[in-house]
């Protein structure tokens, strides 16, 4: 834990007290979406202290040119840009000619800042002594609707406290942005575009190079003491990408003057691009009919509906509570599942860090959270998502050498291309491929629905395993097929041999493929015909698929029983986490990455994951075996790492140590574990915290078509509770000490399974295990 200002609290984020080396993290911690757009909770009134502005639209990027030292072939050519958008909240605040700036009024007191997950609002209060001696109160209210994806809405209320004051408030929407991680300081939106009349503006900008169209508004009106007030902006001021209004309003003491200002974007992945403007008058027309009040009341609605299925309930232990929520929050702040083009970014609307939408995270760790909190065609877009990026991945395979439509799904995408520009990553992580055909399982296996493989996900596997037939080199010395010159999921390790995971998915991806090939062609005799014509796969090349997969090397020890990381794991320096000293933690940020490579250091679950992924391969013993070996060696300075750890040690019955991991995960962000928070929130290791509670303290699995559970229970927590949609069904949890709840909302009895015992769950009937 690196901070702790956090206020605990079941439903809300909440700060107190203004202070300025906190407002960058804030600005992540306090980020809203909609799922088709965010922002970081930066102030709406001028700030001269150090901020990280920024705003984001789904699905909008730029390929800003690659920047390395050394130029290697196969590099991608550019990195995607998750795009700083145009900037639609700023409201400048002058009081009696005097600018609002938190950094230099002569004091700030009752600061406090919350964001309300229950209903889905941020909201920020202060109240300010300005160097002219002038004392104000000021509440500001901002969301981004649920319901109409295109809106935002800011309530920015202004108390005169001491004396009377001239209140002008200067609303603008602005396309003159950059981001803060550009590798050539450019610009990357062109203006095309000002309009404005009475209370709106608009301003229509292009972005260079991928030629998206965003048309930026807003409708600005006045309120005072709760009416709205006939007051048309006094001046107006307009740029070439930026329209300023300025409204003065001359206020008593107490009266409480508000700014209502309506604002987003209208973009031309939804609208034709000369129907921009049309569209987001179209916007402000419905919003102003319903008015904020009712703008609010349904926004609260909405979320009250995503809480009614994705919640769960912490009884006796605030904090634990709190992070959960969070995590479910921002993961839906992210992703609805609505659009079946857009993906889930490992930073979503909270930052700009690491470019790109689409990581292996999303199928390593988000489905599972969208399959049981949402319903299956939210999962199955994701799925398709990757099919529909499957002649990319393809070329990407051919840039690297690789032939007969092997595929190699990229490490970073935004549209199916390749563009991380770290080699270590591009050329060597390639395990990201098992997880791409392992989310094809895991949706079959809780789904129940097969349709996907023999419509879509056939193609995608029969890629992937030509893939892993290639890459794999017949070893004269072992007699084994090896896979050399990898990075696995452990990325303080570079360039190694026979990576453990990566050996061992590479093997289950073949023989997933080759199983799948023999049940379509069985069942499923048209989309066997129309998939082999496509391919041109036949039984020799399925041959030789199999010999790879049946004679794959795996590093292991006799001495210790364990598989090893790969080769070479045993010749470095074994010194254990808990003797380093706390001064070098964490190393990304104080080693120099040759002294990380040549640690034993592992950054997160690697051969773990393996046996995460491959549960029922594996004895207990054997994974009690392996994470007592591994874990001592993990410092956990992935996001991605707690999750995994936590699962596993619920499972060997280690609850402190379980619960000890959950805290992790599921405040990551809000105790700033990783020092790096104010960069932008970890969003797709989110899923592994809802993860961490289902699946290792519920102990749920689904076997053979059924659901498993072995419940556990914190000693800290008095009980929790969670829902999954298992089958079109959906199924509460509730889990106490000594005894677990069901209760069934479906119409068609099921069968679980708690400690290995069947229990038989009746439609609207409380059962008690």
């Amino acid at each position: 834990m690196n901070q702790d200002y956090i206020v605990p609290d079941n439903w809300s984020i909440i700060e107190e007290g203004f202070d300025a080396e906190r407002v960058k993290s804030s600005e992540s911690l306090f980020s809203i979406g909609n799922g088709a757009m965010g922002q970081r909770a930066n102030f709406e009134e001028n700030y001269t202290g150090q901020t990280f502005q920024g705003s984001y639209i789904a699905g909008i990027y730029y390929p800003d040119k690659t920047k390395v030292g050394w130029w290697k072939n196969g590099y991608p050519e550019y990195f995607a840009k998750v795009l700083n958008a145009p900037n639609w909240i700023g409201i400048d605040i002058t009081i009696n000619d005097e600018v609002l700036d938190l950094n230099k009024c002569s004091a700030v007191k009752n600061f406090k800042r919350e964001l309300n997950m229950k209903e889905g609002w941020y909201n920020r209060s202060f109240e300010a002594t300005l160097q002219n001696g002038i004392e104000i109160g000021v509440n500001v209210r901002r969301f981004l609707s649920l319901k109409n994806d295109e809106l935002g809405v800011i309530n920015y209320q202004i108390i005169p406290l001491n004396r009377a004051a001239k209140i002008t408030f200067s609303p603008y929407i602005d396309a003159g942005v950059h981001n803060e991680d550009a590798n050539w300081e450019e610009k990357f939106w062109e203006p095309l575009d000002v309009q404005h009349n009475s209370n709106e503006a608009f301003v229509t900008a292009r972005t260079f190079k991928t030629h998206f169209n965003v048309a930026t508004y807003m409708h600005n009106s006045i309120m005072v003491n709760g009416r709205e007030a006939e007051i048309l902006p006094v001046s107006v001021e307009t740029l070439k990408d930026k329209v300023q209004f300025s409204y003065t309003v001359e206020a008593n003491p107490n009266d409480r003057v508000a700014m209502i200002k309506f604002g987003g974007y209208t973009v031309s992945l939804n609208h034709a691009n000369d129907k921009l403007v049309d569209a987001a008058k179209n916007v402000i027309t419905l919003a102003k009919a319903k008015g904020y009040e009712a703008l609010l009341e349904e926004q609260k609605q909405a979320w009250a509906g995503i809480w009614e299925m994705a919640d769960i309930t912490i009884e006796g232990d605030v904090k634990a509570q709190q992070g959960i929520r969070f995590n479910i929050f921002q993961l839906n702040q992210t992703y609805l599942g609505k659009d079946p083009r857009l993906n889930i970014g490992p930073k979503g609307f909270t930052g700009e860090k690491y470019g790109g939408s689409t990581y292996w995270d999303t199928e390593a760790y988000c489905i599972p959270f969208y399959m049981a909190t949402k319903d299956q065609q939210v999962a199955r877009n994701l799925l398709t998502y990757r099919y529909n990026q499957l002649d990319k991945a393809i070329e990407n395979a051919a840039k690297l050498g690789f032939k007969n439509g092997a595929a190699l799904y990229p490490m970073v995408t935004m549209n199916g291309e390749e563009c991380h520009n770290e080699w270590e990553i591009t050329f060597e992580e390639i395990h990201r491929n098992g997880a791409i055909a392992f989310a094809i399982y895991n949706y079959y296996r809780f789904t129940g629905d097969y349709s996907y493989i023999p419509e879509k996900g056939l193609e995608v596997l029969i890629g992937i395993a030509r893939f892993w037939q290639q890459r794999a080199t017949l070893s004269a010395q072992k007699n084994k097929y090896v896979i050399l010159g990898v990075t696995g999921p452990n990325e303080y390790e570079n360039n190694v041999n026979n990576n453990f995971y990566t050996n061992y998915i590479a093997k289950w991806c073949i023989d997933y493929a080759i199983e799948q090939i023999k049940r379509v062609e069985e069942e499923y005799i048209g989309d066997y015909n129309r998939i082999i014509a496509k391919t041109n796969l036949n039984n020799e090349e399925v041959a030789l698929w199999k010999k790879v997969s049946d004679n794959m090397y795996f590093p292991f020890s006799e001495e210790l029983g364990v598989y090893l990381q790969q080769d070479g794991f045993l010749d470095k320096e074994l010194v254990k986490v808990a003797d380093l000293d706390r001064s070098q933690r964490p190393i990304n940020q104080k080693w120099s990455w040759d002294r990380i490579l040549r640690s034993p250091y592992i950054k997160q679950a690697d051969v773990l994951q393996g046996f995460y992924f491959f549960e029922d391969h594996f004895t207990k013993e054997q994974l009690e075996k392996h994470f007592d070996f591994y874990e001592p060696f993990t410092v956990h300075e992935s996001s991605l790492s707690p999750c995994v750890h936590s699962i596993q040690a619920a499972v060997l019955g280690r609850m402190e140590q379980a619960y000890t991991f959950y805290l992790r995960t599921s405040r990551l962000d809000l105790d700033d574990y990783n020092k790096e928070v104010e960069e932008g929130c970890h969003i797709t290791s989110m899923a592994g915290t809802w993860m961490s509670i289902v699946e290792g303290f519920g102990g749920m699995r689904v076997k053979n078509d059924a659901l498993h559970f072995e419940p556990r229970i914190p000693q800290q927590w008095e009980g929790y509770s969670f829902k999954i949609n298992f089958r079109n069904q959906i199924l509460k949890i509730s889990i106490h000490p000594g005894e677990t709840k069901f209760n069934l909302e479906g119409t068609q009895p099921l069968t679980v399974y708690v400690n290995g015992k069947a229990v038989n769950v009746e439609p609207n009937t409380l059962v008690t295990v």
